[in-house]
This record gives C-alpha cells, sequence and structure tokens, in this order.
C-alpha cells in the first residue's frame, strides 16, 4: 500500500485531521496536503511516518 494511502486510512480511522496528523508526525501541518497534490517524500522522512503508523496498528 502507498503510503498516502496509508495515511489516509489513518485519518479516515482516527479522525485526525491531516493538518494535525502532519504537525504531530514530521513537523508539518502541510504535509499530506502537499502529498495530495504529488509530493514525494525523502526516504528517511517516509520511514519515519511508517514507523508512526505501524506503532499505531
Amino acid at each position: 500500500m502507498e503510503l498516502l494511502e496509508q495515511i489516509e486510512q489513518y485519518l479516515a480511522q482516527t479522525r485526525t485531521s491531516p493538518s494535525t496528523f502532519g504537525r504531530r508526525v514530521v513537523g508539518d501541518p502541510r504535509f499530506v496536503k502537499d502529498l495530495r497534490d504529488g509530493r514525494r517524500p525523502r526516504r528517511k522522512m517516509e520511514e519515519r511516518v511508517k514507523r508512526f503508523l505501524q506503532a499505531r496498528v
């Protein structure tokens, strides 16, 4: 599953706003919006987000 899909699923399940997610996980409230607009995160950032999501499962 693609990173953005995982994030979208998390947002729907937890009813977390995209800006809150970005602020908490990577310190960037625009992170999810930028991903939706085509931004490709660097590997280190992607791993950081995946670790956060896996810890919440």
